[in-house]
């Protein structure tokens, strides 16, 4: 009879151990930070305007270099079930904006909602634009700063960037120069409060040699960069009162930019960052995606 009770006692602690085994896996799965990318269709040519690529190939990144990171992609627009942004850490927006139509605006309660719970919010590119009446207080609120029309533009240029603030978002990021759609002249807040600028240039002249116009020129921008030379915000990391954080970077519109090393990190570094991820001293590590590699990305989902 002892041996009995012996063995059902060696049955019960293994059933013990083994729960215990479960809600241990249990809990490290869900402690990973759920990093939600919301990919607009694809526009433009091919090679420009390539959300639904761009997302799975930061998505990809960072759930290879980050165990604490969950990175999923919503492709196409806004997710038909919201439930994927529950208990998101950050949510990545990458998708054309413009007017008072902007998925952000349609859906301004869910972000107000998840603003509320803390939710790092990162802007790529042309969903920057929002219309100032409609959205510009409210993305000074989520992100720190917004691209305003008749006020910003949005010329192609080569941009260096030599030096960078000691910020966990510029980690590992050394100088570099690239041709790309850069914003500039962006709407933020008086004082630049909560805001630390990430990358800064002053663009060239002939960025302004078009006529005025909503994107492309206004005396507003001419007094800025050729009068007075003030170097330009292009990216910046934001602060929020409530603790939350926002990332906005001007960049992005030509696909293969990601095979920048340091335009990759910078932006993997700055999503972990919205994300409340620690990020390594040499910043968030990825391989270089090849030309193979970007024009598998680059087919067409829409």
């Amino acid at each position: 009879m002892d041996r009995i009770w012996a063995l059902i006692l060696s049955f019960m602690l293994l059933g013990t151990a083994a729960n215990a085994q479960v809600k241990s896996a249990a809990k490290g799965a869900s402690s990973k930070k759920k990093i939600v990318f919301i990919a607009g269709p694809d526009s433009h040519g091919k090679g420009e305007h390539e959300h639904n690529g761009g997302c799975t190939l930061l998505a990809k990144a960072l759930n290879d270099s980050l165990p604490g990171a969950e990175a999923v992609v919503v492709r196409n627009g806004w997710p038909q079930d919201e439930s994927v942004l529950d208990n998101a850490a950050a949510v990545v927006f990458f998708l054309d904006g413009g007017g008072s139509d902007h998925l952000e605006l349609v859906h301004a309660a869910k972000m107000e909602q998840l603003i509320a719970k803390g939710t790092g919010i990162v802007n790529l590119h042309f969903s920057l634009e929002v219309d100032a009446k409609a959205g510009g207080e409210r993305f000074l609120k989520w992100i720190g700063g917004y691209f305003e029309i008749n006020w910003s533009v949005n010329p192609v240029w080569e941009a260096s960037f030599a030096r960078f603030p000691d910020h966990p978002v510029a980690r590992g990021v050394k100088p570099f120069s690239i041709l790309d759609e850069w914003y500039y002249h962006m709407r933020f807040p008086a004082e630049m409060k909560g805001i630390t600028p990430i990358l800064q240039a002053l663009p060239p002249e002939s960025t302004l040699k078009q006529p005025d116009g909503t994107h492309s020129n206004n005396p507003a921008v001419r007094e800025s960069v050729i009068t007075r030379k003030e170097m330009q915000t292009l990216a910046w990391a934001f602060e929020r009162p409530d603790g939350g954080r926002g990332f906005g970077f001007t960049g992005g519109h030509m696909h293969k930019n990601w095979q920048n090393d340091n335009f990759r990190k910078l932006v993997l570094n700055a999503i972990a960052w919205a994300a409340k991820i620690d990020i390594p001293a040499e910043g968030v590590p990825s391989a270089t995606p090849t030309e193979n590699e970007l024009n598998a990305l680059t087919k067409r989902v829409n």
